[in-house]
């Protein structure tokens, strides 16, 4: 069970129709979990390394070496040491948070700073840096990267510190920009992401095997992950963004005369001879482990298997998160009242990747339970919706809680502990009301991370509660 705190979950408001949301969705994450992915795909065939079709022998590679970053990492990188044990020579991934299953005898794992970047991540990073900086063309080196290691694997340019990193950050997360936007804005700021990392091994003449997460919105779904795939973004492939779309980003959201100087003067200053790379040769093999449509395949197939009709209405979703939950109830009640587009019961499903501008003092929270809260404010009394909303690592926002599971008896709920959940929710205090009404899902880290994944539950019973 992936859902930690279920029991407590299902013990409150409309019992029956959050089984099953939970239900689902805790299927789904356990599907999507990166060591079940890895192991199933990656072997070792007495000296040979094979991964679908493709193989690799090992007893011509001098080191085989294990490089990461993420908020999946951790299973990601126990999986790699499971398959390859003692043939890798030397190991050093970054990751969010450490887990009780984190016990690696050849691969080191470093707690960095997410969202903002800290100093034991950029540590870590120079490590890495000069790791690749001693590879030689014999050399073997396998990455485990997923969501999270922009912030994970820091290491700013020279002339930028990383306290400039820091502030640029945090400016870009309260400012409502998407995350393409903010990856566009950090990547040229980095020594390690945009394809830095991976640039630096190939000029060395090694080989990289990159095992790849990705968080980025509006890809298709990976069918099979043991294929090779062309990727953009992280450390390891090449970047589809430029430094123009950098300095778009800042001026978009008026930050052109905020962000810390040294970046400012970088950004306007920098010509194509600092641009991220664009490319790599036929060293450098990328193998997508799963998308966010992902997470929306593995729900309908979820659902289905429990013989209950599933409809994905996005993959995509973006936007203000407690608008974007509103927005999700208002077609969720469509659904009970008019039959449209699906009949009940159903399960309706959207992901993708929600942000929440705050301008202001804010409470705790996350993007996920902002848009948790933001659909209990428009069910409230209604006893035939219920929706799971979290976000797929484990950790929304900067808090350990996944996201919410709301029903129309949250505002209740949440009212009768003393507090007004209208006001919590413009406050940006939605963790205070979810933890209250006892709707905060806990996870811990699940393997993954593919984004925010939405599952809401339309059951045959109407009106209200």
């Amino acid at each position: 069970m992936t859902i930690k705190n279920r029991a407590a979950l299902e013990a409150v408001g409309d019992v029956p129709a959050r089984k099953v949301a939970l239900e689902v969705m805790d299927a789904t994450l356990q599907t999507l979990d990166a060591q079940r992915i890895i192991r199933g795909m990656l072997r070792v065939e007495g000296n040979s390394l094979r991964i679908g079709q493709r193989r690799w022998d090992l007893a011509s590679k001098r080191r085989v070496i294990v490089v990461g970053a993420g908020k999946a990492a951790n299973a990601m990188a126990r999986a790699v040491e499971e398959v390859l044990g003692d043939r890798i020579t030397e190991g050093l991934v970054i990751v969010k948070q450490r887990e009780p299953g984190d016990i690696l005898s050849r691969i080191e794992l470093v707690v960095g700073g997410h969202p903002l970047p800290n100093e034991d991540g950029l540590a870590a990073s120079r490590r890495i840096l000069e790791i690749a900086g001693r590879a030689l063309p014999d050399d073997l080196f396998l990455s485990v990267i997923s969501g999270g290691s922009s912030a994970l694997m820091t290491c700013p340019l020279p002339g930028i510190s990383l306290e400039d990193e820091q502030r640029l950050t945090e400016m870009l997360l309260k400012s409502g920009a998407r995350i393409l936007e903010i990856n566009a804005v950090r990547r040229h700021i980095s020594a390690t992401n945009g394809g830095r990392l991976a640039q630096k091994i190939e000029a060395r003449g090694a080989e990289m095997i990159n095992f790849i997460i990705s968080d980025s919105l509006g890809a298709r779904p990976t069918l099979d992950p043991a294929q090779p795939v062309s990727h953009f973004g992280t450390p390891v492939a090449p970047d589809g963004t430029t430094l123009q779309d950098a300095r778009n980003a800042i001026e978009k959201y008026c930050l052109k005369g905020r962000i810390p100087r040294a970046i400012l003067d970088f950004l306007w200053n920098a010509t194509s001879q600092n641009e991220t790379p664009k490319a790599f040769g036929e060293r450098i093999h990328q193998y997508v482990l799963a998308r966010p449509a992902n997470a929306c395949v593995a729900a309908k197939r979820a659902a289905e298997e429990r013989g209950l009709l599933a409809c994905v209405l996005t993959t995509v979703l973006e936007g203000e998160s407690s608008a974007a939950g509103a927005f999700l109830a208002c077609v969720a009640k469509e659904v009970a009242l008019n039959r449209q587009p699906v009949p009940v019961p159903c399960l309706l499903i959207a992901g993708g990747e929600t942000t929440t501008r705050i301008d202001g003092p804010a409470g705790e929270g996350g993007p996920s339970q902002e848009l948790a809260l933001g659909f209990a404010a428009e069910i409230a009394d209604r006893r035939d919706v219920c929706l799971c909303a979290l976000d797929t690592d484990g950790t929304d926002g900067p808090t350990p809680i996944a996201g919410g599971l709301v029903d129309g008896t949250t505002m209740a709920r949440a009212t009768a502990k003393g507090l007004d959940p209208h006001r919590s929710l413009l406050a940006h205090d939605s963790s205070t009301v979810l933890r209250a009404a006892d709707d905060a899902v806990i996870t811990g880290n699940t393997g993954t991370n593919v984004c925010d994944l939405n599952v809401i539950y339309v059951s045959s019973e109407g009106g209200s509660a």
